[in-house]
């Protein structure tokens, strides 16, 4: 049983897979913590699946960005900002550090939306990046970051289950998560704050990248029944997809003609490399391939924070290219036509691939 994370009010400075869900606590006092296990690869399975009136909403940024192009023949930073096309590896990259505090070297925010008059059910926090850039960061803070909830002062947020670690193909990635239901609960909506994620600045070719996202269930007596699940691993996606690169959810109960929608959180995907796709599949039901204006059939993974085609302005900064970072929400109603008890989601990747972290999704359910 994994230990439950720890949130510690800050003065000074100082994932995955269990079925169980902890119970996080609010403690007096830091201490350290063992770095818990960590795997290059972790198998996606259900982190949470309940059925009931809400839905799911999210909260997300990325952790760095550029500086410098490393060549005359790339676009500058400010145009890749604000959307153009690049990719991290032709850039010299720098921590996103929007606080005021001295003490942290990245942090970011973005807008939590959770609907009045609701209860939230499960929250959870992922976040990841890459060691290895111009400079190598040590592993043992990865399962450690900071959380400032609306208003509120740094706590120290512990992954509670394994972390996925890979030191391979010119990347050192890691992915991480913690239950973070009780500090959600308690802050509702507003603009959540995310620093310290262990990420390395610098210029490879492989390039930096890194951020977090903020999966949060809620109950809405006023909302439609849905089927709510969260699934998370960590997958290495490459070139030639196969079956392993697939991701079923099971046990659902989802009417013909359902309204849904589904996010998808990844790492190291390019923008304007082409080969990377996500289809989804309704029980043995046709492929429909998941795409919007935000996310190119051809290249879904493209370093974007988006929902329903559209570019999430709820955050601080607003990149619209995030260089490597992915954390979108697609809708899957086309899929859904003839209802479903699974939902398979199929991944193929451009040639420098990259990283799959989660998944999560929201339909309607049959009563």
């Amino acid at each position: 049983m994994p230990k439950s994370p720890r949130f510690v009010a800050r003065g000074a400075l100082g994932a995955l897979l269990c079925a169980a869900f902890s119970t996080a606590q609010l403690t007096a006092a830091a201490a350290p913590a063992p770095t818990p296990p960590a795997a290059p690869g972790i198998p996606f399975a259900q982190r949470y699946h309940a059925v009931h009136h809400g839905g799911i909403v999210r909260a997300a940024n990325s952790a760095i960005t550029c500086r410098t192009p490393k060549s005359a023949s790339v676009t500058s930073c400010s145009s890749v900002r604000r959307g153009a096309k690049g990719v991290n590896g032709d850039y010299e990259m720098f921590y996103v550090d929007l606080d005021d505090d001295p003490n942290t070297y990245n942090s970011s925010r973005a807008r939590l939306a959770v609907p009045e008059d609701s209860r939230v059910r499960y929250a959870r926090l992922y976040w990841g990046g890459n060691l290895r850039v111009g400079e190598q960061k040590p592993p043992e803070d990865n399962g450690r970051v900071l959380i400032a909830e609306p208003g509120g002062a740094y706590k120290e947020v512990l992954a509670d289950t394994r972390i996925a670690h890979r030191d391979s193909d010119g990347s050192d990635a890691y992915h991480a998560s913690a239950d973070v239901t009780p500090l959600v609960r308690r802050s509702g909506s507003g603009y959540y704050t995310v620093a310290q994620i262990n990420v390395a600045m610098g210029h490879s070719k492989t390039g930096a990248w890194g951020g977090w996202t903020l999966v949060v269930a809620y109950e809405r007596d006023t909302e439609p029944l849905r089927e709510l699940a969260v699934w998370d691993g960590f997958q290495t996606l490459g070139p030639g997809g196969r079956p392993d690169r697939s991701v079923t959810l099971t046990g659902l109960r989802i009417p013909a003609r359902a309204a849904g929608r589904a996010g998808i959180v990844s790492y190291d995907g390019d923008r304007g490399v082409r080969g990377d796709s996500v289809t989804v599949r309704a029980g043995n039901g046709k492929p429909f391939t998941l795409a919007d204006p935000a996310n190119p059939a051809d290249d879904v993974m493209n370093s974007t924070i988006a929902d329903l085609g559209a570019n999430v302005t709820g955050r601080k900064p607003t990149h619209v290219n995030t260089l490597g970072y992915d954390s979108d929400v697609f809708d899957i109603e086309p899929a859904l036509t003839g209802g479903a008890h699974s939902l398979t989601f199929r991944f193929d990747a451009e040639k420098h691939g990259h990283f799959l972290g989660a998944l999560f999704v929201q339909a309607d359910a049959r009563r």
